[in-house]
């Protein structure tokens, strides 16, 4: 249960929201430098590029596309290796930013002890689950911590291959 007044916001409470921002910020501003793959593999310039990230409104849509464009025959094989490499890198840390995009925040009234519980349907054959709850304790933290990091380095990844590869930014 999240309580009331920011008197009662512990310091680990304040810990996750500032990582749970970074982590977000992290992730927007890598994702948008798909524009610049799309731009460059699609052969476009850039307010193109712009107009096509922006009409596919997943994540997943956005990935899957650069992907495509990077199969093409046109694309040399070291090229297409290293974009699918950063794709795949970018679809393995939208995991952990989807999780915490889309879950409930419970904090103790203290602010110390905190948990997730997701927001989604899981089905089974017979019965459906939802609202898995796990724990934010100091594993949780690294691995958000580890996550923004890998998501740093993919933006660098993106960057360089950016530059090296001419695609207009």
């Amino acid at each position: 249960m999240l309580h009331e007044g920011p008197a009662k916001l512990g310091p680990r409470f304040q810990e996750i929201l500032l990582l749970i921002g970074q982590l977000n910020y992290t992730w927007t501003n890598t994702e948008s430098l798909l524009i610049y793959l799309i731009a460059g593999l699609a052969r476009v310039d850039k307010e193109t590029a712009i107009v096509i990230f922006l009409t596919l409104n997943t994540t997943r849509a956005r990935i899957e596309l650069v992907e495509r464009l990077s199969k093409l025959a046109k694309n040399p094989t070291d090229r297409r290796r290293e974009i699918l490499s950063v794709t795949e890198q970018l679809t393995r840390q939208a995991k952990l930013r989807n999780k915490y995009s889309h879950c409930i925040y419970s904090f103790d009234e203290t602010g110390t002890s905190g948990s997730t519980q997701l927001m989604r349907i899981f089905d089974a054959k017979d019965d459906i689950r939802y609202g898995k709850i796990e724990e934010l304790d100091d594993a949780e933290v690294r691995k958000i911590t580890n996550c923004i990091n890998d998501i740093k380095n993919t933006n660098t990844t993106i960057w360089r291959l950016v530059r090296e590869y001419s695609y207009p930014h």
